[in-house]
């Protein structure tokens, strides 16, 4: 694929860690810079004292995960068809 240099780029980035499930618009400028265009968050809470299993914490990622990107994807004013690019978080293996 040929990078368009001309104009700016829009990258969608997707968190999953701990307790934590994220996705946000980032819009990168042709200059460098770059703006959030939405940052969207959902926490998994747990009773007091009972922590976090990871079966417990997937489920909640999976019960989300659509939300949360329909939701920044909303707030930044775009369409997932402006994407040009999918961002995301690794852990190691």
């Amino acid at each position: 694929m040929l990078l368009d240099t001309e104009r700016p780029y829009l990258a969608l980035g997707l968190e999953g860690s701990a307790n934590k499930l994220g996705a946000g618009v980032i819009r990168h400028e042709i200059d460098g810079s770059s703006a959030v265009l939405s940052n969207i968050r959902h926490t998994y809470i747990t009773p007091p004292g009972d922590g976090f299993l990871p079966r417990d914490t997937a489920a909640h990622h999976r019960q989300w995960a659509l939300k949360v990107i329909e939701d920044a994807i909303t707030k930044s004013g775009i369409t997932m068809h402006d994407l040009d690019c999918i961002c995301y978080t690794k852990g190691q293996s």
